[in-house]
């Protein structure tokens, strides 16, 4: 049987995540065995939380993890994820920018490596955001040796050992380069797969902040001083 969970973290989608929850429900629930869907709501100012609730409240498939204040973008997707109780793990974003549909090209992918890990063919976002994250991940793969193509791609499949093996310290921004690099630095093998990218309709993005790129390059250069010292 397969066993899979989709794992999103969530922070003032109240406009996006109800139709988030029912493409996984509709989309993702057929190629599988047993499905969870896990939301993290990040300290939503909306009623991101109250939309989750209400739907969890009638389908036992889908989680909330609350967190009372935000915690930041690393933080919510990694709790999602380690609260993860199936076999396989997925985990995308909740602002409706991925088809779940494409899921069914991962899976298959999943027996020739521990993880799969998407990369936007065409980024359907403002040019400085499609710069810094190719500067993003021209600087990790620099660093550490390749990784991926596209590292913060909200769009990964990977087994139950990956996150039962490695433990990730970022809650910011650097959390898919961190995750990628452990991973990878504990011997488990990737695999990239293309996925598409729509524009956003609603809410709005924080990953741009400064004080967000600020905190990943801080991030970034104390776990290569760590793992340069053996930490």
């Amino acid at each position: 049987m397969t066993s899979l969970t989709v794992a999103m973290p969530a922070y003032n989608e109240a406009a996006n995540i109800g139709p988030m929850i029912a493409m996984a429900l509709t989309k993702v629930a057929p190629l599988v065995d047993d499905l969870e869907v896990v939301v993290v709501n990040d300290g939503s100012k909306d009623n991101t939380g109250e939309i989750v609730r209400q739907i969890s409240a009638k389908d036992p498939r889908v989680r909330l993890v609350e967190h009372t204040v935000n915690m930041g973008y690393g933080a919510a997707v990694r709790d999602g994820i380690w609260a993860a109780t199936k076999e396989l793990v997925f985990f995308t974003d909740s602002d409706l920018q991925f088809d779940l549909t494409e899921v069914e090209h991962f899976l298959p992918r999943i027996q020739q490596a521990d993880m799969v890990v998407g990369y936007r063919y065409a980024r359907s976002d403002p040019w400085h955001r499609r710069l810094f994250g190719q500067g993003w991940s021209w600087l990790v793969n620099l660093l550490f040796g390749y990784t991926a193509r596209d590292i913060d791609c909200a769009f990964k499949l990977f087994k139950r050992q990956v996150i039962d093996a490695i433990q990730v310290k970022s809650g910011g921004a650097m959390f898919s380069a961190e995750f990628l690099v452990r991973a990878k630095a504990a011997g488990f093998s990737i695999v990239e797969e293309p996925v598409s990218h729509y524009p956003r309709k609603a809410g709005s993005q924080t990953g741009a902040r400064l004080h967000v790129i600020a905190r990943a390059f801080r991030e970034l250069f104390k776990m290569r001083w760590e793992m340069w010292m053996g930490r």
